[in-house]
């Protein structure tokens, strides 16, 4: 990325602060009055500076800005700013007007000056004794103040609570005391940590008087050379004054004479692109009057459990900022010329700053290139189009050097993450994937979340940066073999499947069709002891089983993708996850076909066809459903033709012919009777009950839904659960029609408890709304609101748009505002 250069020694140049700056502690005012000594009044003054730069919303006063105000030098206002000289007053006052103190603020800093003055006169006085021709004066040479910052990013835009937090952590005193303050920066290649320290070092140039020492340690450097503690101890010492001769050769006395030299002196080190602890602790400076800055690939937790230092991780800039530094680069104009291309820009670079910089300089440096057209160079291959012909600008040299830094286990854990199906892993699903015992999967993925190669949230669940992703997935094509990839991905899928085919036995435990065991050897499913487990487990998951399904079509794997959408089916069916069902059984249907065998088609066509009806595509639905009859009927599967007369009956019911539902519902009836399955022969009556009761028959659907009810009940009640919150909601549907809504009320309590209680949450909008329905019918409205607007919510997350829409207009009817 583009930096400006600076031209004034110590100046502060950060040009590129957007937010505000920390508040101070207390006013000027009220902390002047128990100002005491120089270095207070001085601290006043720096406290004012900032406040000044907040008001403007831009960087600090240099001392270049003031004395171009004043008339005065720069020297002597570097003295004001670094408690080395007392203001004169008439320069006192004159400064307070340039720093934009109130009145107020000038008259009790004002006073406080003088106090000072005074007590100096005093101290003064005390000291002198009898009168004495004074000795001749010996030239003492001064104390070097090395000021070694390189210039500050003049791009630099955003980062303010990471800015606040190095505030925090350095304006402490250190946690070991006669310690420096030690803050260590990391985060992944290319994602701003030297320019966060260089701009943070360089706008807090006053707190430092006494110099600021900077060294590149090169710890991820191309020519995989870091830099030498003693090399880098050399250059300190002689910018502290040191003569070459008398630099020590060996690095811990080099180590004592530094920390000797620093001791007491207010100095600031920047140590930049460290590799690991050992490299950094010999450059430690000695008192606690120091401050060290420290960023690195690696988290560095040694120098945060052996020297108390305060960490700052650095992630992605979130998408406003990343905006505002692309048009840091470009203009403001220019993006918005093409605000489809600019955002498409910034989604391939995803927040990584070094990117949004190599994009930057590509179309400044082309400026005739439209954005339209660099945005679709980088959606074809973004690390080919991240590549600005120079190795600090290629994004993919620079994330090389961080996975050279890994050992053999990571590096290959590393790749083999890039092609994992899903956006996220879980330990088991890793280790699965690699191959590997649990406990040796963990500690290469702890390895690799030190190094800022992948991210582990709170849920203990590790996620990849996009680019770095894509990386990574190079590098698995690179070092590994066809047959390699594909072990290791049959191994991740197949531990997806199992799982998921471990959790639908769970949460399906009436299903008459197998889910046979394991895939693939070395991938054994996650332990899923019962409902709310499965469920869990089925919510974090879904992202990657929807993936890897995608992924075992892809490398035409089809039992499995057969096995993938059967597993997943009851969890959707729960959760209301109807176009995902749709997805995953289509994608069945196409391996089904390839299979040759009629059952597994059959099962994929009828639940295709389910996954339609519930969606309104009744067409779609009874098209697939009846060819799923055809094939069951050819293999004499009898319990299959059961099932899809059920599924029939549902599609006609949406289709509008609930006469002719009725039909197919009394024909799954008949079958499940013949076959004597009591749980889906109460499926079935209830199903007759319902329908019977949409036709006006609501005495004989009362005996149905009772029948049903009384062969749930002959069930263990963990395997009855849904089937009987089902015909709770038609026993409930039923009594409103007959005016009974009171025992309507109680029918449909006792379903939504069962609903909630299992993670039903499909179900449960359903029966929400007709609670609602009988509230409204008793002249309650406001319990009718409530009901319906926690309906409206499910729907709505459930994306069935065309309910929700329904329940807005309801809620509109009632009066009130609406969300």
């Amino acid at each position: 990325m583009l930096t400006s250069q600076s031209t004034e020694s110590g100046a502060v140049m950060a040009h590129g602060v957007q937010e505000p700056l920390p508040e101070p502690t207390g006013s000027p005012a009220s902390a002047a009055a128990g100002a005491r000594t120089l270095e207070e009044l001085a601290a006043l003054l720096r406290d004012l500076r900032r406040r000044h730069a907040r008001s403007r919303r831009d960087s600090t006063l240099t001392y270049r800005e003031l004395a171009l105000r004043t008339g005065w030098s720069q020297t002597a206002i570097a003295e004001y700013f670094t408690a080395r000289t007392l203001p004169p007053t008439d320069r006192f006052d004159a400064l307070l007007k340039v720093l934009s103190a109130t009145p107020a603020e000038q008259r009790a800093l004002a006073t406080a000056r003088d106090r000072i003055e005074e007590a100096a006169r005093k101290a003064r006085r005390r000291k002198a004794g009898p009168v004495a021709i004074p000795p001749p004066p010996r030239t003492v040479p001064p104390r070097p103040v090395p000021r070694q910052l390189p210039a500050p990013p003049g791009t630099f835009t955003g980062r303010a609570r990471e800015l606040a937090d190095l505030d925090a952590a350095l304006d402490v005193a250190p946690q070991t005391p006669g310690a420096p303050g030690i803050c260590t920066v990391s985060g992944m290649g290319g994602i701003g940590k030297t320019w966060l320290a260089l701009h943070w070092a360089h706008a807090g140039q006053d707190r430092f008087p006494d110099g600021q020492l900077y060294a590149d340690l090169r710890g991820f450097d191309p020519s995989g050379r870091p830099a030498e503690p003693a090399a880098v101890l050399h250059g300190f010492l002689d910018a502290l004054g040191v003569e070459p001769a008398a630099i020590p050769v060996g690095q811990q006395a080099a180590t004592a004479l530094f920390r000797s030299l620093t001791a007491g002196r207010r100095m600031l080190l920047v140590l930049d692109n460290a590799r690991d602890t050992a490299q950094v602790a010999p450059l430690l400076p000695g008192g606690a009057a120091c401050r060290v800055l420290v960023t690195g690939r690696r988290r560095l937790t040694g120098l945060v459990a052996a020297h108390g230092a305060r960490p700052v991780a650095l992630d992605v800039l979130p998408g406003e900022e990343a905006a505002g530094l692309l048009a840091r680069h470009l203009g403001r104009t220019r993006l918005e010329r093409e605000p489809a291309a600019a955002a498409a820009l910034l989604g391939c670079c995803a927040g990584l700053p070094l990117a949004l910089g190599i994009v930057a300089a590509c179309a400044a440096t082309h400026p005739d290139l439209s954005l339209r057209a660099l945005a679709a160079e980088l959606a074809g291959n973004p690390l080919d189009a991240l590549d600005a012909g120079e190795p600090q600008a290629d994004l993919r040299a620079v994330l090389s050097w961080s996975s050279r830094a890994l050992s053999p286990g990571a590096a290959r854990a590393l790749a083999l993450l890039g092609i994992a199906p899903g956006p996220d892993i879980a330990p088991a699903a890793a280790a699965a994937l690699l191959g590997l015992p649990d406990p040796a999967a963990r500690a290469l993925l702890r390895e690799l979340d030190h190094a800022h190669l992948v991210r582990r949230d709170a849920a203990g669940r590790y996620r990849m940066h996009d680019l770095l992703r894509l990386h990574a997935a190079e590098q698995a094509r690179d070092r590994h073999t066809p047959a390699e990839r594909d072990a290791a991905l049959r191994r991740a899928i197949g531990h997806y499947t199992d799982t998921a085919c471990a959790g639908a036995r769970v949460l399906a435990p009436h299903d008459p069709a197998p889910l046979p065991g394991g895939y693939e050897p070395g991938s054994p499913p996650f332990p899923l002891p019962d409902a709310a487990a499965a469920m869990d487990w089925f919510d974090a998951e879904h992202t990657n089983l929807l993936a890897a399904q995608q992924a075992a079509a892809g490398h035409g794997w089809d039992a499995q993708v057969c096995r993938l959408a059967r597993a997943l089916d009851p969890y959707h069916r729960r959760r209301g996850h109807l176009a995902d069902a749709a997805a995953a059984w289509q994608l069945a249907v196409t391996a089904a076909g390839r299979l040759g065998d009629p059952a597994p088609r059959a099962q994929a066509h009828q639940m295709l066809g389910d996954a339609h009806a519930q969606l309104g595509g009744t067409a779609d639905a009874l098209r697939h459903l009846a060819q799923a009859l055809e094939l069951a009927e050819l293999t004499s599967d009898t319990a299959g033709q059961g099932e899809i007369h059920h599924s029939l009956g549902g599609a006609w019911e949406r289709h509008g012919d609930d006469r002719r539902a009725l039909e197919h519902a009394r024909r799954a009836l008949a079958v499940f009777q013949a076959l004597g399955d009591t749980y889906r022969q109460a499926r079935a009556l209830n199903a007759v009950g319902w329908l019977r009761t949409r036709l006006g028959d609501h005495t004989a659907a009362r005996a149905d839904c009772t029948a049903a009810l009384a062969l749930l009940l002959q069930h263990p009640a963990d395997h009855r659960q849904l089937g009987e919150s089902s015909t709770l909601d038609s026993l409930g549907h039923i009594a409103h029609r007959l005016g009974e809504y009171d025992t309507a009320l109680g029918h449909y309590r006792r379903a939504l408890a069962i609903c909630r209680a299992q993670g039903h949450s499909h179900l449960e909008a359903d029966v929400l709304h007709r609670t609602a329905e009988t509230h409204l019918a008793r002249r309650s409205p406001a319990e009718a609101r409530t009901a319906w607007e926690q309906a409206r919510a499910l729907y709505t997350a459930q994306h069935r748009t065309a309910d929700a829409d329904r329940v807005r207009e309801l809620l509109a009817g009632l009066g009130g505002p609406v969300s």
